[in-house]
């Protein structure tokens, strides 16, 4: 499978770079500049990412590009362009002042292959504290900005580029035309890479890895456990079983539902409630990271105990995607913190089960495209994400069943709301937060004091960084007026508007 490889240097945008090469119908791998895997003749080109570093640092990163530099096409973004000057003769300095935002790039060389078909000029976005000064004598500029004289150069003798700029990003208008003419043109793929073809691809996998042997999945009602579950189900028909665990901490029908959805899907899905053993475990319990544990635990001792059960059972299946795997092995190494609701990060090793994981190499987005490919129900396929210990981390405070029953009718009005206003789809995640706030109200002509609710929206396109949705007032009002109506122990309804960061999209 012909691929671009993306070499990463810790910036910010280094997933973008790669969603923009997938959107050219194009397979690409991030891996760090340090770990940089074999180059096999699958490998058509190579990108090197931005960077917070500086080239001039003492503990800069420093590639080894010995086996990619005059042999393959190899493209230099910000940190990469500047790299490639500095390393083979150049020199990078201080920028006079940070050169952050747009700018207006003269094409300097039209009939230069990565410059193809751009308008001169054309707006880039730039964001780099150093800049290039002075290049190789075989570096030749072809393109410039009004300040920025080397803001697009090629290697005469070589296949190497470097541009100071950030074509991924929204704001550099041609941005995709220039990766097309990199990825399409100069490195010769054939754009072929669909949903289509990855799915007969890990099928024909998948059937090869399992053979005859028995697999078992975790189902959460998500998109992702869906779509894996649809990928091994068309692989190994029968010889896999999901196992669909209900905490109690569920939306409003939605064990019962996702059932009822599964059936439709051919799936041989176990559905096993066990809401009364996570209420009595979590009573007393206020602290967040306590309550996350005690989930997990619980999640991983139900299913374990379930999974015993079947026989012969030799492979666990997760819904692992790619931003979890580029996480796991970044230039910054794993996160400080793995949560401890993830539901399949503690699987006793007793259990002694293969890994296998269908959509590793895939976007949430693309997880989403496979799944319309494959004919899934779009209802499912546009579900919000959701939470591994649910409402467990929406209810502040210790969790009871009576506040799950307030925030369950709570949520599902906000939900439905969102649906029938036609504004669901818009909005990348959405919950209602029970507060372990009271406050004085007034129904009829009696006084309450009952409990507040906090409203909760945000649109992102990873949950790494979000920001609030500004819903309509008219739509706030409906829906605050009738949970506040129709729900028993709430009289008050805020809408959160903290973006992520400095807040994080769920309060616990």
């Amino acid at each position: 499978m012909e691929k671009i490889l993306i070499l990463d240097f810790g910036s910010q945008y280094t997933q973008l770079i790669a969603r923009r090469v997938r959107e050219l119908n194009v397979y690409c791998e991030i891996h760090p500049f340090n770990k940089i895997p074999a180059i096999d003749a699958d490998t058509k080109g190579v990108i090197l990412s931005g960077s917070p570093s500086s080239v001039r640092d003492e503990d800069a990163p420093v590639p080894d590009l010995s086996n990619i530099k005059g042999k393959l096409p190899l493209l230099g973004v910000c940190y990469g362009a500047q790299y490639l000057a500095y390393a083979y003769g150049g020199h990078v300095e201080g920028a006079p002042s940070r050169e952050y935002g747009r700018a207006m790039l003269t094409v300097v060389d039209p009939n230069d292959p990565l410059m193809t078909g751009l308008p001169s000029p054309t707006q880039v976005w730039m964001s780099h504290g150093d800049t290039i000064t002075d290049v190789p004598e075989s570096y030749k500029v072809i393109g410039s900005t009004e300040n920025v004289k080397y803001a697009a150069y090629h290697i005469e003798g070589e296949q190497t580029w470097g541009i100071q700029f950030h074509p991924e990003v929204y704001h550099s208008t041609d941005g995709k035309q220039l990766l097309a003419n990199y990825v399409l043109g100069i490195c010769g793929c054939s754009g072929s890479w669909s949903p289509a073809s990855f799915i007969e691809t890990t099928v024909a996998d998948l059937k090869e890895k399992i053979g005859d042997e028995r697999v078992i999945l975790g189902l959460s009602g998500g998109v992702d456990s869906s779509v894996a579950a649809m990928l091994l189900h068309k692989a190994i028909g029968p010889q896999l079983t999901c196992i669909f665990v209900n905490n109690g901490l569920l939306r409003k029908n939605e064990f019962d539902d996702v059932l009822d959805s599964y059936k439709g899907m051919g799936l041989n899905v176990i559905g096993v409630d066990a809401s009364e053993r996570f209420y009595n475990d979590l009573k007393g319990v206020t602290d967040p990271e306590q309550k996350r544990k005690i989930i997990g635990r619980d999640f991983v001792e139900v299913f374990n105990a379930e999974a015993k059960k079947i026989e012969n059972a030799k492979w666990l299946a997760q819904g692992t995607i790619y931003p979890d795997v580029i996480e796991s092995c970044s230039v910054k190494g794993p996160s400080a913190t793995i949560k401890s609701h993830h539901n399949v990060g503690g699987l006793p090793k007793e259990m002694n089960l293969k890994i296998v994981e269908p959509l590793r190499l895939l976007f949430k987005d693309e997880v989403r495209r496979v799944g319309k490919e494959m004919k899934m129900d779009s209802r499912l396929l546009g579900r919000h994400p959701f939470p591994g210990p649910g409402l467990g981390i929406r209810i502040l405070g210790e969790v009871t069943p009576e506040k799950v029953r307030i925030l369950q009718e709570a949520d599902a009005i906000f939900i439905n709301g969102l649906r029938e206003a036609g504004l669901y789809d818009q909005v990348w995640q959405a919950g209602v937060m029970l507060l372990p706030v009271q406050s004085v109200g007034v129904m009829g002509d009696e006084r309450t004091y009952e409990s507040c609710v906090a409203l909760r929206a945000v649109i992102s396109t990873d949950g790494m960084t979000a920001d609030w949705v500004h819903l309509p007032y008219e739509f706030l009002a409906k829906t605050s007026n009738e949970i506040i109506n129709k729900v028993r122990g709430i009289n008050r309804v805020v809408y959160d508007i903290s973006s992520k960061p400095p807040a994080t999209i769920e309060w616990e």
